[in-house]
This record gives C-alpha cells, structure tokens and sequence, in this order.
C-alpha cells in the first residue's frame, strides 16, 4: 500500500461558514499549498510581508505532504493575495474576528490509496462497508505528535516533573525527521555548546532561539524562565502533543477493556501501538459511539462513580503523574485545555471507486472522497481499512 505517492493523492479542502465583507479589521484569505506545511507556509507570508507572526489566524496544521486549501486571516492584512512556489494566497474580503480552529466545520478529502494487490483491495471495500457502521476510532494520528522526537521524550511531561532544563533541551537540540539542513546544524551547534550561553550567543543569528540563549547569560539556571521566552504557539503545540497522547491511551484501554480479544487488533503510531476494532455486536457499539473522553487536565472532576475514573487513574499511574500534576506549577499559559472527544467518528458523503493504478503497474487504486468532522484524522480513516488482519473465518 502507498500512501501520498504523489502530492496529488492526498487532498484536503477545511471547511467554514465565515461571512466575508468589505469591512472589519481582518483580512481572510484561502491558503493553497502543497509540500509545505502550515508554519512553513505561515512564516513564508511572515517574511514576504514582513508581518508578527501574532497577527495571523488559523482553524489548524494541514499537513505537509499533501495539496491542501486552509483558511487564514491577519491583522490589518493587505487587500491583495501573493503567490510562492508551494503556496498561493487568495484574498477573499474582511471579517470582524480573527479566523481560528472554531469557525473550522469540517474538512472534505480526496485520497488515493495506490499500490493494492487484488485482496488487498477487496479488504479495502470490505473494511468501508463496515466501518460506516462501526465508525472509525477517533486517535490523534502522528501529525499531531511533530514536536516528539523519535525517543518519545515529552516536553510537557518534563514540564509537570518540573524538570525545566531537560524540556528546554529537547525543544532546542531534539532532532526531526523534516529538519531543514540549517535547524540540523542549529540544534548540533546547541547540543555541543550547551551551557556556554556566551559563546552561543556570539555564534547565533536574531530570533527565538537567540532570545532565550539571551535570557540565560543572564540568569544560567533558570530554565524555567528560559523555556517561558519560548513562542507561546511551541509552548501550546508542546503541551497539545502530551494531552493527545493521553487521550489515546485512554481510548486504546477502554477499547481493551470492552472488546473480545479476537475483536482487537493493533496499529502501530509514533507514540507507540493503539488498539483497533472490527465486528462489534450491537451493544458495543451503542457504547462506543456514546463514548465521550475527557482531556486530562487539573480542572477535570471526577466522581467515584464515574465509568472512566479507572481507566484515567491508570493511564495517569503508567505516566507516573496525577491530575493535580496537569496544573502546570509556576506557569500562567498555556494550560492543559478542557474538553471532552468522541471516542469514534464516521466519514460523510463517503464516495468511492477502484480502479487500475497507472503509477504501479499490475497493481489497483482506491479512490476515496469524504467529509469529516473538525479535528479527525483521515489517515486513521485509511489505516482502518489497510491494516486489518485476515482472520481465519475472513
């Protein structure tokens, strides 16, 4: 199986009903790109237009391997659009808000699947056909974990053990998979000189970066008003990345907890293996997709009673860490959010074809076109239906 063989092969168009007009203080525009990912891109208009990062909205990360059509809006923005290699900013009018992840409705994709051999496409259609009536578990998939390294070290979590010098650490010197040759030197030339902030700072270009090495000349053991000279939108991504982990922990034992063995099945993701269902009875599914998970956070109450508190108190016990520990001690912003996520969704509009893949000869490709809700995944959508064992009464 392939997946975003082609840029073309993975397309994603966000969803809003935001009112333009000719008035109000924010300039809203439609943002097309492709191979580049959405603080890529930002920072592209950023430099063009020479702007603060701070006075651009948007609903959310479209991802970089992808065609995507996101929507944004700035501050006193100009009235015209802009054109880049890999991205083209339309500009639709004005709007009285800044644009941001609540006004998104929803995102419509067009996804083709390559390189199928003949049962592998049938238990593409197979899997479709059920999960339109099981739905698909609800997981924050691997885009939402680029700031965990390939260790799967956590900055938040450092961050409620209070361990500032370790999550300053690892936001500044911890290598990516998509690093830019300039970030790969960057974080070696932090890693070797860590700790000689006065030489750091005599080798380092203006920026982030450089304010914070800045701030430790000053005062050499304070990581943690080190780490609060961060941008708040790392800071926010940090803590995100940490809260979603948690969530799929919790998802994945509820999911273990109430289905047969036989039922299960695992995916691996970035933070480590999820379990997967197939073949629920009624009843399950009744539960599941009532199903609603809180985020963990210190404002989250719950009662003896409550259905979840077992399953939280040992994910929270297998971190090490308790609720109160989500406060964050010490720091305003940002905070743990409280909400609560449904634990499956289900694809609207869901078209489909096979057909021959002209890209891997001998081979089929699946087409598939759907709207989802805000904030869910389409890649778990197509590891649902790619990566489900035969089993033997299959």
């Amino acid at each position: 199986m392939k997946l975003k063989q082609q840029p073309q092969d993975f397309c994603v168009e966000e969803l809003t009903e935001v009112k333009v007009g000719s008035e109000g203080a924010y300039a809203f525009y439609r943002l097309d790109k492709e191979s580049l990912g959405t603080p890529e891109a930002i920072d592209a208009i950023c430099r063009k237009w020479k702007i603060p990062r701070w006075r651009i909205g948007y609903g959310g990360l479209k991802d970089r391997h992808a065609r995507t059509k996101q929507f944004v809006s700035i501050f006193h923005g100009p009235r015209r659009g802009l054109k880049q290699t890999h991205l083209h900013l339309h500009y639709l009018g004005q709007i009285t808000v800044p644009y941001g992840p609540k006004l998104v409705t929803g995102n419509r994709f067009q996804i083709t699947v390559r390189d199928l051999s003949s049962s592998e496409a049938r238990e593409a259609l197979d899997s479709l056909d059920e999960l339109q009536q099981d739905g698909v578990p609800n997981y924050f998939d691997d885009q939402r974990f680029g700031s965990v390294p390939a260790d799967r070290r956590f900055i938040a979590r450092y961050l409620i053990l209070e361990d500032y010098e370790t999550a300053l650490k690892l936001a500044l010197t911890a290598p990516h998979e998509h690093d830019r040759s300039e970030i790969k030197r960057l974080k070696e030339l932090l890693r070797k000189e860590w700790g000689n902030w006065t030489s750091l700072k005599e080798q380092l270009r203006p920026g982030n970066v450089r304010s914070v090495i800045n701030y430790l000349c000053d005062h050499p053991q304070d990581f943690r008003g080190a780490f609060a000279c961060l941008h708040m939108e790392l800071k926010t991504l940090y803590l995100s990345a940490y809260q979603s982990y948690l969530w799929n922990l919790c998802l994945s034992r509820w999911l273990e907890r109430h289905c047969r063995a036989e039922q299960l099945f695992q995916v691996p993701l970035k933070t480590g293996p999820v379990w997967f269902y197939r073949r629920l009875s009624v009843e399950q599914r009744q539960a599941l997709q009532s199903l609603r998970i809180p985020y963990l956070s210190a404002r989250l109450k719950l009662s003896d009673d409550h259905p979840l508190r077992p399953i939280i108190e040992d994910v929270l016990a297998s971190e090490k860490i308790t609720l109160r520990q989500l406060r964050l001690r010490h720091f305003r912003k940002p905070f743990f959010s409280r909400g609560e996520r449904s634990a499956v969704f289900f694809p609207q509009d869901l078209v489909y074809r096979l057909d021959d893949d002209e890209l891997n000869t001998g081979k089929r490709k699946l087409f598939l076109e759907f709207v989802l809700p805000r904030g869910c995944y389409a890649t778990m959508l197509i590891k649902r239906i790619t990566m489900v064992p035969k089993l033997p009464s299959d």
